[in-house]
């Protein structure tokens, strides 16, 4: 038996404006574009992994009322769990992720746990972290 990721979510304030930054600051590319029922998704993915999707709704896509409010109120405290994106050159990233306006919440920096990494905020406030693990 074997089990691997298929997809993690992100809820999001506005698939388009975070569509444009996972698109064009992150690089990944569309896999999937889905309106239903008033409400919109749009699954993302890198070219290295054919098999792992990001899911990008807005809180209320598919959800009651009250757990759609919820999730908002989650997202605009900015506590919904990160996300983390590994790169083969952290500091290109880092300058690609600048370029794009994205709001810098950590610098490149050596961890003590071994990867260099850096942080953003997309822009609903999700944190998404960036590493490089060092060469051995």
């Amino acid at each position: 038996m074997t089990i691997a990721l298929q997809y993690c979510h992100i809820t999001v304030n506005d698939v388009d404006e975070s569509l444009t930054f996972y698109r064009d600051a992150l690089g990944l590319e569309v896999r999937n574009d889905v309106a239903s029922g008033g409400f919109r998704w749009v699954t993302l993915g890198s070219a290295t992994q054919p098999g792992l999707e990001i899911v990008i709704s807005e809180p209320h896509a598919g959800r009651s009322q009250a757990d759609g409010d919820t999730l908002q109120e989650l997202l605009t405290k900015g506590v919904l769990p990160n996300i983390g994106f590994r790169s083969d050159d952290l500091d290109a990233t880092f300058e690609k992720m600048l370029e794009s306006g994205a709001e810098v919440l950590q610098e490149p920096i050596e961890q003590p746990w071994g990867p260099r990494d850096c942080a953003f905020r997309d822009p609903s406030g999700n944190m998404v972290r960036i590493s490089q693990t060092p060469k051995a």
